[in-house]
């Protein structure tokens, strides 16, 4: 028999912890230097130490799924020889990108098991079986559309002076092929799998079959959430990615398929990465 009532406050508990991680990263971005891989660290005083890379990985990593990603200051390319720089907490992109994907990877690897453990079906996921062609024509039509969107609010945004940090995105960006691959096949995946088994999976679809409420209501009770933790985003990264969780609630609602959500927010990193980060083309300039 399903524990709906124990399934529900350990999601809570979840996102309450994610939410409040997401305000410590916000606060660890603006302290830590973060550069390419380790080479750059070459002459890195003893106070920069490893404890202090890695509490700041691991402060940043529960923020870094971000879909218009999260820029409080450029991030540093090479080693600053300014003595204050040099003292400053440093993080590697390849350290981050770790932390991200072992920090998102436990997080979904504890919401499996809570819904194991009180007998969550996965229908009420909506993991139920459908076609690959259905789960991939959806997808990736959804995650194109949303990501030119996105890029529209981005626009708007500059237009009357409300810009979205970027130094998140920035730093999780690699520099070689290998980075790419990491970040394109692993990461981004973890992310938007875990996401949307929370925000949408659990959120919305178990709660709507365990309580019997109306979706619409938990689709917008789960967007406000998901836009808070991407607080690092600033205000109006707070506002476009609620925005951005409320039309992947609704495809979720109208298709009934978690792995729909999941493979178009997956779309929607990536392009952004691949567009902004790698091939460096800023479409909102384009559309001012």
């Amino acid at each position: 028999m399903t524990d709906w009532a124990t399934f529900a406050v350990a999601t809570v508990a979840l996102t309450l912890l994610l939410l409040s991680f997401t305000r410590r990263s916000q606060r660890t971005l603006e302290r830590i230097r973060i550069v390419d891989d380790a080479s750059d660290l070459a002459g890195e005083p003893a106070d920069a130490s490893a404890d202090d890379d890695a509490t700041a990985a691991s402060d940043a990593a529960p923020d870094a799924a971000s879909d218009a990603a999260p820029d409080a200051a450029a991030p540093a390319d090479t080693v600053s020889h300014d003595p204050d720089r040099r003292s400053e907490p440093t993080l590697t992109t390849t350290l981050l990108l770790a932390n991200l994907t072992v920090s998102q990877g436990v997080a979904l690897g504890a919401l499996v098991a809570v819904a194991w453990w009180t007998g969550v079906p996965a229908s009420a996921f909506g993991l139920d079986v459908v076609p690959a062609s259905f789960v991939l024509g959806w997808g990736v039509a959804a995650g194109v559309a949303l990501y030119a969107g996105n890029e529209v609010a981005a626009a708007l945004g500059t237009r009357v002076g409300a810009t979205a940090p970027e130094r998140l995105r920035e730093a999780m960006a690699p520099t070689d092929a290998r980075g790419w691959a990491f970040l394109l096949v692993v990461v981004l995946p973890v992310i938007a799998l875990f996401e949307e088994a929370l925000f949408r999976g659990a959120l919305i679809g178990a709660f709507a079959v365990g309580f019997e409420i109306d979706p619409w209501l938990l689709a917008v009770a789960s967007s406000i959430a998901f836009g808070l933790g991407h607080g690092a985003q600033g205000r109006l990264g707070i506002a476009v990615t609620g925005v951005l969780g409320f039309a992947l609630a609704t495809l979720f609602v109208y298709t009934g398929s978690l792995l729909v959500v999941v493979v178009a927010h997956y779309v929607v990193n990536a392009l952004e990465f691949v567009v902004r980060e790698g091939l460096e083309y800023e479409p909102a300039a384009a559309l001012r």
